[in-house]
Parts: C-alpha cells; structure tokens; sequence
C-alpha cells in the first residue's frame, strides 16, 4: 500500500507533462492549419482566434482598453479580456479545436463542389447561382456569416440579377443557404474603415446601395423571396419589391435601422406604409419591431407562410408550376402591374440613399454601432 501511494503521484505528474506537450504540439499545429485555410472564416471566429492564441500566449488579458471608435481594436480587447482566467493549457485546446473544426468545414465544403450542382453558373463566391427547370435560384452562401451581405455579396446579387434578368428562365428565385435568409449588411463593412476615409466609405456605400435597389426595381421578370429563416435589414426592406414572398413558419422579420443610427433603405420608407399602413410601417421603420412570418403575412409584406418542415417541398413545387407559364406573357403583364411605380421608385431610392450617406457619417450612427458591437462582445 504504501509503495502504491507513493507511484500515484508520480504517475500523475507524468500523465500531465504529457498532456501539456501533445496540447503545446497541437497548438503550433492548429497555426499551421490556419494559414492554409482558403475561406474568410468571418470577423466574429477571426475574433475568437485572436482572443485564444493572446490567452493561450500570454494569459488573461494585460492590454490597456482601447478608445470607443477604435472599433478593431476595440472588438480584439473585449474578445481577449471576455475569456477571463481561461488558463493557458485550456486556451491552447480550445484554438485547436476551433481550427479543427474550420478545417473539416472547409473540407466538406470542398468535396460539396467537386461534384457542381446542375445548372451552376460560374463566377460567385458568396452566392449559389442556379438554373434549371425555367427558375433561377439565387441562393446567398455564406452560411457561416448568417448570409450578411459584405460588399462583394452587394456586386455578385447585381451580376445575378442582371444575368436572370437576360436568360432563358421564366422565374427568379432568390433565397438563403442554412438556417438564417439574411442577417442584412455585414457591419464589418463599417468597422475597418479609418478616420480619414469615413466620407469615401460613406459615398462609395450609397453608389452601391443605389444600384442593388435599382436592380430590385428594374428586374424585368417575376422576382419571387423564398424565406427560408430569419431575415434581417436590407434582404426585408427589398422584399417589398418583389412580387411573391413565401416564408417558412420560423423566418422572421427585423429592420433595427434606428437602432445602428441609420434610415431606411430599399425602397421602404414608401412602400412599407403603402403595403401595411403607416403606423405598422411606424413600428417596423421606426421602432425596429420584429415580426413573425405570421405578422408579416397579416400586414401583407409575405404572400403565404407554409409549415417549416414542408417549407421547401411545397414552395418549390408550387414555384415550378409558375415556371410552365407562358414566359413573354409573365414578363408583359409584370411591366403592367409595377411600371407606373418605377419612376416614383428610382427618385425614392436616390433620396434614402442620400439621407444614408449623412447617416453614416454622424456621431449618432458611429456610436450606435460602436455601441452594438459592445453588446455584442459581452454576449
């Protein structure tokens, strides 16, 4: 008994040695791995990375707080200091971890598109562009992103528009991939910006709003918004401007734009209260209400709501009788219905763009999203 005692520790201490050099390995591992990754794999994990590798490195956080409209630095220190007395053996584990699962997801990823889906159109890389039985699919692919419209997404939803807008389908599809449709603007759009360049952002941003909207309005074909989750900003905004919107039960409906200090966009500072009446648009513009696929359905914004797990079987089926119609006769009686609203559309999209523009660079808005990436640090 006594000999057994004194092995005991002995065999403890060896076990731990052990499991702090194959941790230590693991780590200088996982950093390699990293470097070979292909895909952004977005601000938030890019966050979580700095904030392990700091504490894995050098232990709790011994920074000094950064000012509030340093937002990168910000965002890195409250990353840093959120994991607290994280121990630096457990910080090791968790950065190799996490990189593990960022490399199997981007293997899957690449298997998935070796085998091209039928009908893929070449050229995207934040979207799945598809054609096949008269329907063009736009699906937002950045599943990982909550689908959040970064500038590159904004110029390849114009390409596909304009694209569906001169081939041979009937119909145009747009719709998300995973569980969110889109959480909106990627406000990582407004975070790495320095002082000096605000003004160019904030122009350059309107240039290229004015056009996404613009190609809503113009769209010459039926434009039809499978909601398939959450839908949040800027994918609710132009929804008004399609002409069907068919929602599963758990999509949801949210324009926080006087939350972030901003105005409303896409058209529906007129069309809202058009469709739902002034005081529902109130709370929707205003009040940054969100609504269930059921409210947004009664206030007339979506078309139909459908049962979540029948969502896609249903909607698609339904989608693929439209696409039988008879194409020219689609595309005439849509010029009918939507082109005495046109030209009162463009000059509304020009005004919200301007008044975005001011938006965005006022203290008001500045500390508003400064404010909500606090929040959401502590989270």
């Amino acid at each position: 008994r006594p000999t057994q005692a004194v092995c005991i520790p002995a065999i403890h201490l060896h076990m731990t040695a052990a499991t702090m050099q194959v941790s230590q390995k693991d780590f200088q591992k996982a950093q390699e791995q990293l470097k070979l990754l292909k895909n952004d794999p977005g601000n938030e994990t890019k966050l979580k990375l700095y904030a392990l590798f700091k504490q894995a490195t050098e232990g709790p956080c011994n920074a000094p707080k950064p000012g509030m409209l340093d937002f990168v630095k910000k965002a890195k220190w409250d990353a840093w200091n959120s994991l607290g007395n994280l121990s630096q053996d457990n910080a090791r584990q968790k950065y190799a971890e996490l990189v593990s699962s960022l490399v199997s997801a981007e293997s899957a990823s690449q298997k998935k598109e070796a085998s091209p889906e039928e009908g893929r159109h070449d050229g995207y890389e934040t979207l799945i562009v598809t054609t096949k039985n008269n329907i063009t699919k736009i699906m937002f692919n950045r599943p990982d992103r909550k689908n959040a419209i970064n500038h590159q997404m904004y110029r390849e939803i114009i390409k596909a528009l304009e694209e569906a807008g001169k081939n041979d389908s009937t119909i145009a599809v747009i719709t998300g991939n995973g569980d969110y449709y889109s959480s909106g603007n990627d406000l990582s759009n407004f975070t790495n910006v320095q002082p000096g360049e605000m003004e160019k952002m904030a122009k350059d941003g309107a240039v290229l709003l004015k056009e996404f909207v613009g190609h809503f309005i113009d769209f010459p074909k039926p434009l039809i918004a499978v909601v398939n989750g959450p839908a949040i900003g800027i994918c609710v905004t132009v929804l008004a401007l399609c002409d069907l919107v068919y929602a599963s039960d758990r999509a949801t409906f949210h324009s926080p734009f006087s939350q972030l200090g901003q105005s409303p966009e896409g058209c529906s500072s007129y069309l809202f209260p058009k469709i739902m009446g002034l005081a529902k648009a109130s709370e929707m513009l205003l009040f940054n209400k969100k609504l269930t696929a059921a409210e947004a359905c009664a206030q007339g914004l979506v078309t139909e709501v459908f049962p979540d797990r029948s969502f896609q079987k249903e909607v698609w089926a339904r989608l693929e009788a439209y696409a039988s119609l008879p194409k020219n006769s689609l595309v005439v009686s849509k010029q009918l219905l939507r082109s005495m609203e046109k030209e009162k559309l463009h000059a509304v999209n020009s005004r919200e763009c301007e008044v975005l523009t001011e938006r965005w660079l006022s203290d008001e808005c500045v500390n508003a999203i400064a404010s909500f990436f606090q929040k959401k640090s502590k989270l």
